[in-house]
Order: structure tokens, then C-alpha cells, then sequence
């Protein structure tokens, strides 16, 4: 029997219905998991970023190889390379706060950029945050104090407040390079722009580690096999899907999506690293999975509650979020030219 004439409309790619909250979901759940290799490695926070970002360069090479090949997008240089320095500070100060403070907490306390991130997005461009992520602010804080061991509860560590305060300047490090990275991520641009900010943050670990002593060429195994791991999930593919997700995000939406990477990172450090966090910090990884998902759950509505069919009418609400009012011209024009 033939079927000419009957057959049913050629279903759309698969990638076009990943929606990119679960694409930025499992970028954060791959970078989660590398603090566990950063620990098992015992390398220090500027080897760890050298070695991560050097591993990285060859497939991410490739990746903008193909790129170059299905297009001509125009590609910049600047933001990108400004990107980067935040990753490499933020990679750089993580590494060592981690050894002093535990995987789970500094990763509990990078997560200062979920206030960063908004605040910065409003003062330059004023991308307004949404009304839920403002009522979920102070939730979302506390959450990472629980977590964070910050309530009164003990410490984890040989030196949990110099860590801490590391941690801190990672989250400070993390915020630019999230900022910089949704603006400089344009259509037919991404590896480009990952490639660039991945060199540049080994530049940075390079500028940090020579100086002061802490940076290691010869690690030796297994930490390098260690440090490749680190490179694989938590650089290549973690950074690729965060890449791809930002921006069709907008910047609080973002931020607050990544916020599980410290309540895997404290889950995992359970399991794997044998840490043991108290009643009161796992308390605050629920309250943060709930503020993500009360966050996640206005986003995904259009502004009049319309159905799928309807925000695709009107294509300013069509990303995760929705479009912060006063930004959708700037973010239209920027993603045109791949700022």
C-alpha cells in the first residue's frame, strides 16, 4: 500500500525541541561533577585550569573547524577573550577553594552569580529581572547559606574561611564570564566563542600559576587522567550545553538554572568524596531546587498564559523567560551581528 500523498509532515530535529532549560540543567550536572575531579586529582586551582582548558583546546578546535564549514557567521574577538579571563579567575580561585573548603560548599558558595548576573544585566543592560526571580531572591540566598554550611553549622576543611572567600571571588569570576558569554554567543558562532574564552582562561591560570608557584606542567598520572576527565565532561560537554542554553535565556533565568550545580556538587561529594554535609545544609539544597523549579515554572508560561502555538506569535516570549522588557532590542541586534 502506498503512503504517497498520506505521509505525515517530516517531524523537526531533535535539537530544535530541546527546550534549553534542560540543556542548561545538564551543562550544570556535567560541571557538578567537577569538583569531584578536581578533588581526586589533589592538583592545584591554576593546574587544574591549566590542564582542563589545554585538554579542551583540540576537540573544541574541531568543533569550530565544522562550524567555519556550515557557515560565515561574524565572529568576535573581544568579548570572548574578556569571557575568558573571568572563567580563568573563576577556574583558578574554585580549584584552591575546593581543597580547603570541600567540592560541595565551594561550589554551594560560587553560586554568589545568581545575584551578580541579574544585578549586572540591569545596571549595563537593563535587562529587567522577572517579578518570580525577584520574590525568589532572598529563597534562593538562604538556600545558599544553608548549603553552604554558613548557618552555624561545622565546616568542612583545613581552612574553610580562606576557602570560602576564594569561593566568592570564583562566583565573582563566574558572573563575568556568564554575562559576557550570553552577549558574545551569537547564531553559527558558539564553538568559536567557546574556543577563544577556553584559550584565554588557560592564559589566565598561566599569568596566576607561574607567579606565585602553584602551577604544574608535569602532574603526573593519575592526576592527569583525573584532569582529562575534567576536561571531557565538565569543560567540553558542560560548557557546550550552558553555551547553547544562555542565549536563548535570559540572564536571571539563567543563573538561577545553574544554581544546581552546587546542589549536585553537594550530592555528589556524598557519595563519591564521602563528605558528609549536615541536616540543615541538605535542608538548603531543597530549598533551592524548589526556588529553581517556582522560577522555572512562570518562565515556561507565555505573559497572557497563550499556548505553544500562540508564543510563537509572538517571538519575544519564545525563550526560556521570556524576554525582559526594554532588552529585546538589544538582544535581537546582538545575537545578529554574534556579539
Amino acid at each position: 500500500m502506498t503512503t504517497t500523498g498520506t505521509r505525515p509532515a517530516t517531524a523537526p530535529p531533535a535539537r530544535a525541541r530541546v527546550h534549553p532549560a534542560l540543556l542548561a540543567m545538564a551543562g550544570s550536572l556535567c560541571i557538578a561533577l567537577s569538583s569531584v575531579f578536581i578533588k581526586v586529582s589533589g592538583a592545584s586551582g591554576s593546574t587544574s585550569a591549566f590542564w582542563r582548558c589545554l585538554f579542551s583546546l583540540p576537540v573544541l578546535a574541531a568543533l569550530v573547524w565544522w562550524e567555519r564549514r556550515r557557515g560565515t557567521a561574524r565572529r568576535r574577538l573581544v568579548l570572548p577573550v574578556l569571557a575568558g579571563v573571568g572563567l580563568g579567575v573563576d577556574f583558578v580561585l574554585w580549584g584552591d577553594a575546593i581543597a580547603l573548603v570541600g567540592a560541595g560548599i565551594a561550589t554551594v558558595l560560587l553560586s554568589v552569580q545568581v545575584v551578580i548576573v541579574p544585578a549586572v544585566a540591569y545596571l549595563v543592560f537593563r535587562e529587567r529581572p522577572s517579578k518570580r526571580f525577584v520574590r525568589a531572591a532572598p529563597v534562593l540566598l538562604a538556600g545558599i547559606v544553608l548549603a553552604g554550611g554558613l548557618a552555624g553549622t561545622p565546616a568542612f576543611g583545613p581552612d574553610p574561611v580562606l576557602g570560602a572567600v576564594l569561593a566568592l571571588g570564583a562566583g565573582v569570576g563566574f558572573a563575568a564570564y556568564l554575562v559576557l558569554m550570553r552577549r558574545s554567543t551569537g547564531p553559527g558562532a558558539r564553538d568559536h566563542t567557546l574556543f577563544v574564552a577556553t584559550l584565554s582562561a588557560g592564559a589566565v591560570a598561566v599569568a596566576i600559576g607561574v607567579p606565585t608557584g602553584r602551577l604544574d606542567l608535569s602532574p603526573g598520572w593519575p592526576a592527569l587522567g583525573w584532569l582529562l576527565a575534567l576536561a571531557l565532561i565538565g569543560q567540553i560537554a558542560g560548557w557546550l550545553l550552558i553555551s547553547t542554553a544562555l542565549p536563548r535565556l535570559s540572564s536571571a533565568t539563567g543563573a538561577t538554572m545553574m544554581l544546581l550545580q552546587p546542589v549536585g556538587a553537594i550530592l555528589m561529594g556524598v557519595v563519591l568524596l564521602g563528605e558528609r554535609p549536615s541536616a540543615p545544609q541538605l535542608a538548603g539544597c531543597l530549598v533551592v531546587l524548589g526556588a529553581v523549579a517556582f522560577v522555572g515554572a512562570g518562565s515556561r508560561r507565555s505573559p497572557r498564559g497563550g499556548s505553544a502555538a500562540a508564543r510563537q506569535r509572538r517571538p519575544e516570549h519564545r525563550s526560556f523567560g521570556g524576554t525582559p522588557p526594554g532588552s529585546d532590542r538589544v538582544g535581537r541586534a546582538g545575537h545578529r551581528t554574534g556579539a
